[in-house]
């Protein structure tokens, strides 16, 4: 059996492509004879100071080459200098002779013409003791040093006489009277000089990279290990042709011939460490992708061990929640909108908020109610922090504006930020609590004990007296329920408690078909008129379709149908039975005998088929329901019914009545949102209790 040949991954052959181009001109022979020069003694230098104070300088010659260039006449003397040499003098001591030494040997060579590839070695032997980074940043403050001198009395010579002598015994030239000529010369050694330095910060980059979390020994940091030899040599390389370029401007003074063919190799030497830094930037791009997905991998691990295990206060996990960093150790914005710290939330009931920017404005508005007033008055002691995650490649201005403007109406604790929430946090939010984009609340218990992956529910069903918002309390409130109309309705209709103590019959009713609306609801104010019983009906309208059910309102409070409720309360009605349904399958105990859990899939059944639906309460328990067909028939022919309602009362045979009729011909649908808690396994249908079957629909709905 042939043993299978592991194919290379795209950025591997990426990297092997680009790498016969790096080392196209560099030969196995050249390669050793570079490496033969590297015996280091095992110190390490700091390079990065040294690198600043480098770049700094380098950065000061070169804008002012290009503002006398292209004619001005003043010196800039206004860049930002990063710098702090006291706190660098001690290492600036002990690397300075080595400094002096190079500087001087650069200026020897170059003066005497020597071959650029034997000054190049006669430069890494010695330097043959510092590590690779070490050796390009010593190079180049040697460099900055001699280009530094040369530019300083080139300056100064025409206002200061003893720098007007200093340039009259270099020779240097007239840089203002020779400004057209120089200026190829100059362009192509200050884009050479930015190359070194690019080169030289990356190959510093990857002597950074924390060995915790990526080896030397492993692509691709490996790679670029190998590679870097290679940049090190060519930027000492472009230093010496930087330095003989400088040097053949002395004796110059008074005459420049142009030589098209030295600012060539300027531009040569400029893009072949183009290249090689273009490359360098790749591998360290991977390196760091790498480095990126390890510390978030600890971070999840740490943040999953941390909610799994007991904790003596809630600090740790709040901690492990947040990207903190020095400079704004404060994460949250209080309800006053000032800048706290987690210290706050210690020891308290926290319920994380956990939504996209695309929270429904009706769910801030309840939680308000339960977190501002209710919460207050029922001496609950517990916080809210919301959470919003967010697609941080394509946040913008109109993210940032949305962020801000829901911040702003939430009265509980928020991030200042989307992206100070920690990514392992989203990741565990998306595949342990699975939010997907429905929001959630997340409980935490004083210890940071996670008591309830989505205490949403219990809010919307019971308000604060589901305090805690724990699992436990969740189901020992269930085993307290029964089906009522209090439990469907709750305070949403604020004369229930009267109908209900006057013995009227409660008929809630729903569609979006004014037809049928109007017909039902006359036909059964015919029934109670003709029976003399006492009728309430209220219309709760249609799942998401708060505009339909606004207009639909207006035309039911002209007409006087029925009492009807705010569009905004008609919604809240849907999510809460849905929350109940969630609620139910969340704990995972299939029933087919729960009678609430049964009704409220039946309800949602009515509502999604479209066709209108009707309930009608007589106290607390009693209940018919009947699609709206089936409702609006049996109200019309009242007649078939009539002498069985006188005598054994309206309710009981509105029951019999619906139950002896059966059509063979429906199609009853329930449609469920995509929620955290799962879905039911098994649905009975309403009409005939058969399982129904299970489709899989995507929509997009917009009013």
């Amino acid at each position: 059996m042939a043993t299978p040949v592991a194919q290379p991954s795209n950025w591997q052959q990426m990297l092997r492509s680009e790498r016969r181009m790096f080392l196209a001109s560099d030969d196995n022979a050249m390669m050793k004879q570079i490496q033969s020069t590297h015996s280091p003694e095992g110190g390490v230098v700091d390079v990065k100071p040294i690198l600043q104070i480098i770049e700094n300088a380098l950065r000061h010659i070169t804008s002012n080459i290009d503002h006398v260039l292209n004619g001005g006449h003043e010196h800039i003397d206004s860049i930002d200098d990063r710098t702090s040499p006291v706190a660098m003098n001690g290492m600036l001591e002990a690397l300075a002779y080595i400094v002096h030494e190079i500087s001087c040997e650069i200026s020897c060579k170059c003066s005497g013409g020597a071959d650029a590839h034997a000054t190049t070695m006669v430069l890494l032997n010695k330097l043959s003791s510092f590590q690779w980074d070490a050796k390009a940043v010593l190079i180049l403050a040697a460099f900055a040093v001699n280009f530094g001198e040369f530019w300083l009395i080139i300056q100064l010579c025409t206002t200061n006489s003893f720098a007007k002598s200093v340039a009259l015994l270099k020779q240097l030239p007239d840089i203002l009277e020779h400004s057209h000529t120089l200026k190829p010369h100059f362009d192509a050694l200050n884009k050479l000089v930015k190359a070194m330095m690019d080169v030289t910060k990356c190959i510093a980059e990857f002597t950074e990279l924390p060995s915790q979390y990526i080896s030397s020994d492993v692509p691709p940091r490996s790679i670029a290990m190998v590679q870097i030899p290679v940049a090190v040599y060519w930027t000492i390389r472009s230093v010496v042709a930087c330095a003989a370029q400088i040097t053949s401007l002395r004796g110059l003074r008074h005459e420049f011939i142009a030589s098209t063919l030295e600012a060539w190799e300027l531009s040569s030497f400029a893009h072949k460490l183009s290249s090689i830094h273009q490359h360098l930037l790749k591998l360290l791009h991977l390196c760091h992708q790498d480095i990126d997905e390890k510390k978030q991998t600890d971070a999840y691990e740490g943040l999953k061990q941390s909610l799994e295990k007991p904790q003596l206060d809630n600090l740790k996990v709040l901690i492990m929640i947040f990207s903190l960093s020095r400079e704004d150790p404060h994460p949250l914005l209080d309800p006053d909108k000032t800048k706290v710290h987690m210290d706050v939330l210690r020891r308290k009931h926290v319920l994380l908020l956990i939504s996209d920017l695309d929270i429904p404005l009706d769910e801030i508005q309840v939680l308000e109610v339960l977190y501002k007033y209710e919460r207050v008055s029922s001496g609950h002691n517990y916080e809210i922090v919301w959470l919003p995650i967010v697609d941080r490649s394509a946040w913008n201005d109109n993210y940032q504006e949305k962020f801000s403007s829901l911040q702003s109406i939430m009265p509980w604790y928020t991030v200042s930020h989307p992206t100070i929430i920690q990514p392992a946090l989203i990741k565990y939010a998306r595949e342990v609590w699975r939010f997907v984009k429905k929001t959630i609340v997340v409980t935490l218990d004083p210890k940071g004990k996670v008591t309830c992956t989505n205490a949403l529910n219990m809010l919307w069903i019971w308000g604060n007296a589901a305090f805690p918002f724990s699992t436990e309390k969740e189901e020992s409130l269930w085993k307290a329920e029964a089906w009522t109309i209090e439990l469907l309705v709750d305070s949403l209709e604020p004369n229930l408690p009267n109908w209900i103590r006057q013995q009227n019959v409660i008929c809630l009713y729903g569609g979006e078909q004014i037809e049928w609306i109007q017909n039902f609801t006359s036909a059964t104010k015919t029934v109670s008129r003709t029976l003399g019983i006492g009728l309430e009906m209220v219309y709760l309208g249609k799942n998401n379709a708060k505009e339909r059910v606004r207009k639909i309102n207006g035309l039911i409070n002209e007409k006087q149908l029925s009492h009807t409720w705010h569009e905004a309360n008609v919604g809240f009605f849907w999510s809460r039975l849905e929350s109940m349904l969630f609620s139910k399958t969340q704990h995972g105990k299939i029933n087919e005998t729960d009678v609430i859990k049964q009704e409220i899939m039946t309800l949602l059944g009515y509502d999604d088929s479209g066709n209108g639906w009707a309930v009608f309460f007589l106290g607390t328990t009693e209940m018919a329901r009947a699609p709206g067909d089936k409702a609006l028939s049996r109200m019309q022919n009242f007649g078939e019914w009539e002498v069985l309602a006188r005598e054994m009362g309206f309710f009981p045979a509105l029951r019999k009545h619906l139950e002896g009729i059966y059509d063979g011909h429906h199609c009853t649908r329930l449609i469920l949102p995509g929620i955290s808690g799962g879905i039911p396994e098994r649905v009975a249908c309403a009409e005939c209790g058969r399982p129904m079957e299970m489709y899989f629909m995507y929509r997009c709905c917009v009013e």
